[in-house]
């Protein structure tokens, strides 16, 4: 982000892109990388799975079990080119299990493994 940017803008524009990219029909939840390392980070807080640089945001995303990956990818990379300026980068970083709940309060890469490890495990 440039740098005439104040930390309340890029917080509020953070917002946004994460609100809206979790409106998407088929996104489960927002991912923040294998080691927490794709974030906004901001004043006392980050955005998780949403990282906002200069001309290029990022966003690494969950997907829903049912969700068609090549529209629900087209209409997250749409919406996010609607809000900011500049490359949207998307990594789809995981499936989120048959029926799994979202839960805010959770990051989506431990919500998904709990829920995961409850599924019965079936003969192959």
């Amino acid at each position: 982000m440039s740098s005439d940017v104040t930390p309340r803008d890029r917080a509020d524009l953070a917002d946004r892109v994460a609100a809206a990219v979790l409106a998407v029909p088929g996104v489960h939840d927002l991912h923040g990388g294998v080691l927490g390392e794709v974030a906004t980070y901001l004043p006392g807080r980050r955005v998780n799975g949403i990282r906002l640089l200069d001309g290029v945001t990022q966003v690494h995303l969950v997907l829903a079990w049912d969700a068609p990956m090549a529209l629900t990818v087209d209409t997250v990379r749409a919406t996010v080119a609607a809000i900011v300026p500049g490359t949207v980068h998307l990594a789809v970083e995981d499936i989120a299990p048959p029926g799994a709940a979202r839960n805010a309060d959770e990051p989506a890469e431990l919500a998904g493994a709990a829920e995961a490890a409850e599924l019965p495990a079936t003969d192959h």
